[in-house]
């Protein structure tokens, strides 16, 4: 039984949008995206189970966010699709995300805000 590893610090991107499994998977391809790994790599990197990847990962094929780059054995390698635009815009989404909390948020207009349900 493989047992998933707890992510001790969450990157900026999750912070700020959500901490889902597909963000997950899609904050790991920004963060390695010179590089192509199998499905199990990119679950296992991304602390999402196989079966949540195998469900939505096909939509990420479709509709070209991801590319497959090539097949090792039985297993196909995927990256992130740089000539996509909307991965092109979510690259410096996240940079920009990452500039504004590491030099301040002196011309940034927003701010990393976690917030947490309280009852009371």
């Amino acid at each position: 039984m493989t047992s998933m590893k707890i992510k001790e610090n969450k990157s900026f991107f999750l912070m700020q949008f959500g901490d889902t499994p597909k963000l997950r998977v899609l904050d790991f391809l920004i963060g390695f995206h010179f590089f192509d790994y199998p499905l199990t790599e990119i679950a296992r990197e991304s602390n999402v189970s196989y079966n949540s990847l195998k469900a939505f990962f096909p939509y990420f094929i479709q509709s070209g966010i991801v590319v497959k780059t090539r097949k090792v054995g039985k297993s196909d390698y995927f990256k992130l699709n740089l000539e996509n635009n909307f991965v092109k815009n979510i690259i410096k989404l996240d940079w920009s995300l990452t500039k504004n909390v590491v030099l301040g948020n002196e011309k940034g207009n927003f701010s990393l805000v976690e917030t947490h349900y309280s009852p009371n």
